[in-house]
This record gives C-alpha cells, sequence and structure tokens, in this order.
C-alpha cells in the first residue's frame, strides 16, 4: 500500500474536522470545501468547521469491500445532513445494519482506517455512529 503523507496532510481539515464552505453571497453551506461556491459560482467564500451532529438520511450496505478492508465488512455508508445544512457520505460504525433508520441522529468520531505497513503510518477519518 502507498499512502502519501503529504496529501494526508493537505486533506487533514476536511478528513479530521469536517472543514466545508459557506458563501457569503448566497450563504449556502458545503462539504467538501471548495474554491468556489457551485451555487452561485461567487469566490467570496470562508472556511468554516461544520457541526458534527446530524441525522441519517439514507445509506447503503456493502458486502464486497475492497482488499484491505475485509476485516471490517460489511461496510455502511451514509447520506447525512449536518446540523449546519451541509451533507456529507460517510462510513457509519459500531451498528448493524437492520438498526439503521431514517431520520436517525449520528454524531463524527475519528477513528482508525488503515495502517501502511511499509512506512508505519497510520490512517484515521471521520465516521458517524448513531447517538444513544
Amino acid at each position: 500500500m502507498r499512502i502519501s503523507p503529504a496529501r494526508i496532510w493537505r486533506e487533514r481539515g476536511a478528513r479530521y474536522r469536517i472543514e466545508g464552505i459557506r458563501c457569503r453571497d448566497c450563504n449556502a453551506v458545503m462539504y467538501p470545501p471548495k474554491a468556489a461556491c457551485p451555487l452561485c459560482g461567487s469566490r467570496n467564500i470562508e472556511r468554516i468547521e461544520l457541526s458534527k451532529r446530524g441525522k441519517l438520511i439514507t445509506w447503503t450496505v456493502e458486502y464486497v469491500v475492497p482488499e484491505g478492508y475485509r476485516a471490517c465488512a460489511p461496510l455502511i455508508v451514509g447520506l447525512i445532513e449536518l446540523e449546519s445544512g451541509a451533507r456529507i457520505l460517510a462510513p457509519l460504525t459500531d451498528v448493524e445494519p437492520d438498526e439503521l433508520r431514517p431520520g436517525m441522529e449520528v454524531e463524527a468520531v475519528l477513528r482508525k482506517v488503515v495502517e501502511d505497513g511499509d512506512t508505519g503510518l497510520i490512517v484515521y477519518a471521520i465516521k458517524f455512529v448513531p447517538t444513544r
């Protein structure tokens, strides 16, 4: 496995803090950060840290997963609407597929995703867990 430490470092805000953008012209909130607002095209944007809580809109369960992730199968990926209004596609953890419900409240947690055996680099990412 080849993981780029430079890429992990560049993407740390979006990966670890759920950073997005707010357009100062149309007030839209987007994730992941972009150079311009995809709704109005304005470059008058600001980076913001988005809320870590939201509601599950929909999800899919992947039983056939890529090599390196087979120990994590099945993988559950959900579309989550954050309290700030932005929508994010992210993995869900600590929940079984039959426990999921539309509108379920979830919150972001930081979890280990993969470890590169050659360099020892450990990659973490945001996953969502149900609030109980």
